[in-house]
């Protein structure tokens, strides 16, 4: 399909219709903060095709069995928004997507329309610069730049960005009093996320090791979060939406315990929808799970045949973005937006530091007919 005809075709499916996926969230109801504990969080259980319960994250292994298997994203967050300014003076900020080549970076800048190709970006004290950026050239599929870092002191460029820059919390964010250690996973440990993994910010290592003495098992993905989870669908027609490709890692030991489970009778409940994205995104790949290392740019919504997963935890997702897609394809768009209305008038908090949702396998919806 050429880009034309890419935008003029229009789905008869009304799954298929950006404008289903909209729903009016109260004012106030974006959270901020985190609970503390992280565990002490609400979560919301779908467990059949019209019931759902409520319950908290602390008591997650009331709803597993044992020989279940959690995926973990171990994604680690990096410090990847910086501010410096350009030799002219004026303020820029620079948000790091993921590195590409000899210490260049796919970067998103603002304000972009005044960032062109040669523009020197400096950090750190204007006279004494601790590292530059050099804009080399324009990322079409993005809108984003191609920068090239360079340290002007005796330090790596790893250090410097760790040094200079913070946590890019979502935009949504805006009154947040956290530390940078609580947008970070419990078991956060391979660094290139630009967002984390909420879903699995809701565990502590007191509940894993509950989890763990109840014989639910544990395995790991890596998908650094980038533009592709966070960015929004702008299409009407979401069959002609494409998802920017993000860095996804499957080890061979997971690979061994997701089959090790499904052949045992257990169920593989991904943390997430990155945990997710990564492990049917292999499946849609290779044609079968298997080890892999590379990239996704897979989009799942309604429709979409489910090669791996049996359940998923995830959070409460913004209106029109491809999460709450992926969520639909999951349990059915009219019985999700049923469950966010019921989440809504029982308080629940939204977004990345908000509540949890547990999808078990007897709720998910068959499109194979």
């Amino acid at each position: 399909m050429t880009d034309t005809s890419a935008r003029d075709y229009q789905s008869s499916n009304p799954d298929h219709q950006l404008s289903a996926y909209s729903y009016l969230l109260p004012e106030g109801r974006i959270a901020q903060n985190p609970v503390t504990p992280r565990d002490h969080s609400k979560l919301l259980v779908i467990d059949g095709p019209q019931s759902h319960r409520h319950s908290h994250f602390y008591n997650l292994g009331d709803w597993l069995m044992p020989g279940d298997l959690l995926i973990f994203n171990d994604t680690k967050v990096i410090p990847a928004r910086l501010y410096g300014q350009k030799v002219s003076g004026a303020s820029v900020e620079v948000l790091l997507i993921e590195p590409t080549v000899d210490d260049r970076w796919l970067a998103l800048v603002r304000p972009g329309r005044r960032i062109p190709p040669g523009t020197e970006i400096v950090f750190g004290d204007s006279a004494q610069p601790l590292m530059s950026a050099l804009v080399e050239s324009r990322d079409e599929s993005t809108g984003g730049r191609i920068i090239r870092l360079l340290p002007k002191v005796d330090k790596t460029i790893d250090a410097l960005i760790h040094q200079l820059g913070q946590m890019p919390l979502p935009p949504y964010i805006t009154e947040s009093t956290s530390l940078p250690e609580q947008y970070q996973t419990v078991f956060a440990q391979k660094q290139g996320a630009i967002a984390a993994p909420t879903a699995g910010l809701h565990f502590t290592q007191s509940l894993l090791d509950k989890l763990n003495a109840k014989g639910i098992q544990t395995a790991e993905i890596t998908l650094h979060v980038g533009i592709g989870t966070f960015r929004p669908v702008e299409v009407s027609d979401i069959e002609t939406h494409e998802m920017h490709k993000e860095r996804i890692e499957v080890s061979a030991e997971t690979v061994k315990r997701i089959k090790k489970t499904k052949a045992n009778g257990g169920r593989v409940i991904t943390v997430g929808t990155t945990s997710t994205r990564a492990l049917e995104g292999v499946a849609a790949i290779c044609g079968e799970l298997q080890p892999y290392r590379g990239k996704t740019d897979l989009f799942i919504y309604p429709g979409y045949q489910w090669q791996v997963i049996d359940g998923m935890i995830t959070n409460f997702h913004l209106p029109g973005s491809s999460l709450l897609m992926m969520i639909s394809a999951l349990v059915g768009r009219k019985r999700l937006m049923t469950v966010y209305q019921a989440a809504i008038e029982q308080d629940y908090r939204f977004y990345s530091f908000g509540d949890a949702m547990l999808i078990l396998p007897e709720a998910t919806v068959d499109f194979s007919f």
